[in-house]
Order: structure tokens, then sequence, then C-alpha cells
């Protein structure tokens, strides 16, 4: 993956221009350190900062077809782009990067090749014939793009928001699984999948057919020309990814390139519950084991950074950001240029402690829709972010598209979680990988209770965070917080200090309507909130806040009061969810 920046339209072709577009792409070089690109054609300007993975030695951006009236920039891996040369026979590729065939499927079948593509990715692409161009996200929102307008009639383009917020009269996240098509001046979706209508899906549960979709994941995500790793926290989701990694690593194009020795990676205060169960997992599937240590004072140090890298006042996707920011600057002083991260499974699988109280299997797979809409703005926005800030790129396989479809296709009663049958949270995966011949995990790894990440890494860091915020922000200013901050108004301490900082780096309106606000209980959308009277009284984003569920539940809580909220305007799905 890398940075993109892209202005279309602006009417300025002068060296001004050009000079305040090569500024502005520079604000993204983190994301891209191995390279930097920018293409003019007349008031057009592509830029790109590259991320070398796929053929480092010639695949630099901006990308063209045959005669270069065809300019692509894009973030992302196309896994297929092999088999894409070979249904392009009369095409000339200037590259082996994987991103190479954008242009070419472009010519051949116009702006409707989206779903021919086998991968992550979002791009721009520049038709210099008639001065058209599109823009696209991928199906789920793993890769991160915002749009913005100009005054000047320009449309702006951005893998993040620092790259056009100074610049633009009004931006937005960029929707995933949409196209932006300058001939028609508006979006259109591309993904589709079944499960975006209300239909309750009723294929049976099929346990060694959902593992095998699984295991198919992982030759396509070992497409690589540089060393790699996988991020270990002990959980299961983290633990299946790391185990199959292992499992099918040998006799890989990667393994003969870099070994067969997986190298995994953890991160934690000392004593984390998360460290102990890494450390075992990694013994168990026979990982090169890496430890990373961490105090609350070194997180409350990076707090500012963070806000500033992940362009959020979110307080559960900043609790988590913090240490996989930590971590990912140590993974990549060891010359690790891309991890294999295991986001996602959560929200088709009901992994939340919240999905305990699911009253039935609609409410349940709804809830789980109304997640995956939203993923983009919370954990693939962390995922992304928080690892890009030093190089570094991470896969998240959960999120393919196929296996998506075959997650969301499963009859949700078979995900129901029913302590009376011995299920717990995210049954369904855990029993497609119990193996008693061969088993993938130690089985109280496979059916250790979900910890987020945030939790994980040490209970003592989310008290940390509020203790340090108790010291930054009075009652005094917590009576004025709905007059100060009138949209998404911070309902707690924690909250206010880091919307402050956010104000701080991003004080356009724009800027703070991209983050998502509401109610929420251990990660959960407002409308699950209703699942449990008790649970209005304990708004926390914490899965320890899903009391009567987790082990370690908090105590005695502060009644938090939803705050009257301006609601942006923004596409809403057939769920009645902005996206």
């Amino acid at each position: 993956m890398c940075g993109i920046l892209a202005v279309l339209g602006c009417s300025d072709s002068s060296q001004a221009k050009r000079v305040r577009v090569l500024e502005l792409s520079r604000r993204l070089k983190h994301r891209g350190p191995d390279w930097s690109g920018l293409h003019q054609y007349g008031d057009n300007y592509l830029a790109h900062q590259r991320l070398a993975i796929v053929d480092p030695a010639s695949g630099d951006q901006p990308l063209f077809n045959e005669d270069k009236t065809v300019v692509v920039t894009v973030n992302g891996e196309i896994y297929n782009h092999e088999e894409l040369r070979k249904q392009l026979p009369n095409h000339t590729f200037r590259t082996g990067s994987d991103c190479d065939v954008i242009a070419h499927l472009y010519e051949e079948h116009g702006e409707n090749f989206m779903d021919m593509l086998d991968g992550i990715s979002s791009f721009v692409l520049l038709d210099t014939r008639d001065n058209s161009f599109i823009v696209a996200r991928d199906a789920i929102g793993v890769t991160s793009l915002y749009i913005g307008w100009g005054l000047d009639g320009s449309v702006w383009i951005s893998s993040e928001l620092k790259g056009l917020n100074d610049d633009c009269e009004h931006f937005e996240s960029f929707p995933p699984g949409h196209l932006y098509s300058s001939k028609e001046r508006a979006f259109r979706r591309w993904y589709n999948p079944p499960w975006l209508s209300l239909a309750i899906p009723s294929a049976p549960y099929d346990p060694l057919a959902l593992r095998h979709a699984f295991e198919k994941l992982w030759i396509k995500r070992l497409m690589t020309d540089v060393p790699f790793g996988v991020l270990l926290s002990g959980g299961l989701d983290s633990s299946l990814v790391a185990a199959v990694t292992a499992r099918y690593l040998a006799g890989t194009k990667a393994a003969k390139q870099w070994g067969t020795k997986l190298h995994s990676f953890c991160v934690g205060l000392e004593g984390a519950p998360d460290l102990k169960a890494t450390k075992e997992v990694a013994e168990y599937i026979g990982t090169v084991h890496h430890e990373f240590h961490y105090t609350v004072q070194d997180g409350i140090d990076a707090i500012e950074d963070v806000i500033y890298h992940i362009e959020t006042y979110d307080v559960t996707t900043i609790r988590a950001s913090i240490p996989m920011f930590l971590m990912s600057r140590k993974i990549k002083s060891l010359g690790v240029k891309w991890v294999i991260s295991g986001e996602g499974s959560d929200v088709f699988f009901g992994g939340y402690l919240y999905f305990h109280k699911a009253p039935n299997k609609e409410e349940f797979h709804q809830e789980t829709c109304r997640t995956i809409i939203v993923l983009h703005r919370y954990d693939c926005s962390r995922a992304n972010k928080s690892t890009f800030v030093w190089g570094l790129e991470a896969r998240v396989p959960f999120l393919d598209k196929e296996f998506i479809r075959v997650a969301m296709n499963i009859d949700p009663e078979c995900k129901m979680i029913k302590k009376e049958e011995g299920r717990i949270e995210k049954w369904a995966l855990r029993r497609a990988f119990d193996d008693e011949e061969h088993p993938y995990l130690p089985k109280h790894i496979l059916y250790r209770q979900k910890e987020q990440f945030s939790d994980g890494v040490g209970y003592g860091w989310i008290d940390g965070l509020k203790a340090h915020a108790e010291k930054h922000v009075t009652d005094r200013m917590m009576l004025n917080a709905a007059n100060i901050f009138p949209f998404n108004t911070p309902t707690t301490k924690e909250a206010y200090h880091y919307r402050m900082i956010f104000e701080r780096f991003f004080p356009q309106n724009s800027c703070r309507l991209t983050v998502p606000g509401g109610t929420s209980v251990a990660c959960s959308t407002a409308k699950a909130v209703e699942w449990d009277a008790a649970w209005s009284n304990n708004l926390d984003p914490s899965g320890r806040a899903a009391l009567g569920v987790h082990a370690s539940a908090y105590g005695n809580q502060v009644k938090a009061v939803e705050p009257e909220k301006i609601i942006p305007k923004m596409e809403v799905s057939p769920l009645g969810v902005a996206i």
C-alpha cells in the first residue's frame, strides 16, 4: 500500500500549484517512504508516495497504459493480477507491479471492472483523451480515502485527511465499495453483496467449508518481494491468522525467498493478559516471537501523535491505536515492511461481548451488517493508519470479499451465543478450527474469551488513560461541553481531552464530521445498546463494559448522558446506517 493525492480540474497549471501539490503529498510521505512520484496533465495532478512491496525495482507510480493516455495512482494490492494479465494478451505492461493491470482493464472495460479485482485498493484514474477521471475505494474500506471539493471547481482525493483539509471547501470520507465518475459527478455503488439487504440468510453451517474458505486466502496474501510477519495478540483471530500462516507458509514463493520461519509480534503492558497467551501460541505454532513492552506513560506521551496520524477523536479507536502505533515502530525497525493482522471477524461472527444479549437471530444478523458498514471508520482506519505511520503495511485476510460472502451467508441462528449449549462468542469460527487430529491451537486458546485489543494489552491501560484525562479536563469544562462541541458532544473527560487535541490539528467543520459518534457499549452500534436496559448507564466502548458477560467487567460506573447531535448529511445504507 501507499499514499495517494490527486487534484483534478483545479484551473491552475502553474508551477506554484505543482509546488503546493508536492507539499501536500509530502504530508503522506510516512505511508510511502520508498519513492515519490507526481504526474501533471494540464490542471490535473496525480501524486504518489510508495511503500514498495511487489516489484520494488520498477513499480514506481503513477502507472500508465502503453501510450500514457491513461494515468493511475493506486493504494493497495491486486492479488489476482497475474490471472488478469493473462486476460489482457494484447496489452504491454510497463512494470511487474500488481497495480499495473488497472489502466489496461479500464481500456478494455471502461468503468465496469471493479468486480474483476481480487484485493484491496483505492485509486484515481485519469483519462487524458477526454480529461475524465474515476475514483474508487475497496469493498469494505480497508484502504483509507477522502474526497474534497474546492471553490475553483476542483476535486481532491487523498489517502489521509491531512492531504486536503487545508485546501478544500468541503471534504468527507470516500464511501467504501463505491466509484466516483467525473462524467456523472456522482457516486455509485459497485459492491452489492447480499448481506446489504435485510434478508436473513439461511445457508446451513458447515464448519469444514468455513475453514477451507479461510485457508484459501493465504497463498494470495503472501504476495511479496520484501520481509513480513504476523501480529499476534493471543486472542482467537490473531492466533488463527498466525497458525494458518505458519501451517501453509512452506512451499510458497515467499518462503523460498524469505524462509519458512514466520516472525510474530505482540505488545502490552508488563503482565498484560495478551502477553502470556501470545507466548504460548508462538511456542505452539513455532514462530520467531518478538514481545514489546510499553508503559502507560509511554502511551500517554504518544496521544497527540496518534490523534494527528489516525485522524479521529473516537475513544475506542484511540485507545487501541496507541499500542499498535508503538508496536509498529518497533516492527519496522527490524526491517519488516508488512504484517498480517486479524481485524474483521468480530463483525460478521458476532465476536464482541455485547452479542451475548442479542434477542434473536434477526437482530443478531442486522447488527453484524451495521457493524460491517461502519467498519472503515473504526478497525480499518486504526489498522491502516497506525501501521502506515511508520511505513508498515497491515493485510487483513478476514476482510476478503469471498470469505465475507461465505461467513455472512450462514444462518445467523448458528452464530447465536448460547451458554447452555456451550456456544460462546464466535462459536462458529472456533468450531471450524477445532481439529482433534491436527489442532491449529491449544484448546483453551481456541476458546479464550473475547478480549478487545485495548483491554488485552493490559487492564491498567484504559484506567491510566482515564486518570490522565482527569488531570486535564475539569468538571466545569464538562458542563460547557455541549456548547463547545455541539456535534458529537463528548460525554466523558477522556473523550473531551481527545476532542481538544483533534480540533487543534483539524479545525475545519468537515473534519469533525468524518468521525462517527453515538452511544456504544463494548463496540456496539447505538441500536444494539437497546438490547439491555442496564447498558444505558454503562456506555463505554471497552469490552469490560459488557456487565454480566466479561470475566473482568467494570464495577460501579458513572452514567453518561447522550447529547443532542447534529447529524451530518451522509449516504444511508438500506439498514439505516450512515456510511
